[in-house]
C-alpha cells in the first residue's frame, strides 16, 4: 500500500482534489480570456479579476466537465466580462435563483444571448 497521514480522511482528500481541479480549470479559462482581451485586460482591477475567478469557479462546479472543455473562454471580450461580473454580483447577493444566474453565465461563455433579468 502507501503511507498516508492517519488524520486525513478520504473525504478531505476528495474535497482538496475537487478544489485543485477547479482552480486549475479556472486558471486556464482566465488565461484564455486574458489572451483574447489583450491590452483591455489591464482595465480590470484586482477585485474584478478575483470576482471573475470566483464566478467561473461556481460555473465549473455547476456544469459537467465535458461541457466545460467546450466553453468559448477565448472569445470573451470586455462586455462579456462585465456582464459576467454583474451576474456574479447577483449570485453573491442571491438576487435571483443560483441556477438561473449560472445558466446566464454559461450562455455568455457559449456566446449565446443571456436572458435579461426583470428590473
Amino acid at each position: 500500500m502507501y503511507d498516508r497521514h492517519p488524520d486525513v480522511s478520504d473525504e478531505e482528500l476528495g474535497i482538496r482534489a475537487f478544489q485543485i481541479k477547479k482552480m486549475k480549470a479556472v486558471e486556464r479559462a482566465i488565461q484564455r480570456i486574458r489572451h483574447n482581451m489583450g491590452p483591455a485586460w489591464a482595465n480590470l482591477n484586482d477585485s474584478e479579476v478575483e470576482e471573475l475567478e470566483w464566478i467561473l469557479g461556481e460555473l465549473w462546479a455547476y456544469i459537467a466537465r465535458a461541457e466545460w472543455d467546450e466553453l468559448a473562454f477565448g472569445r470573451l471580450g470586455m462586455s462579456d466580462v462585465i456582464r459576467t461580473l454583474t451576474l456574479g454580483s447577483q449570485l453573491r447577493r442571491h438576487a435571483r435563483p443560483s441556477i438561473e444566474v449560472l445558466r446566464d453565465v454559461e450562455k455568455i461563455v457559449r456566446q449565446e444571448e443571456a436572458e435579461e433579468p426583470p428590473q
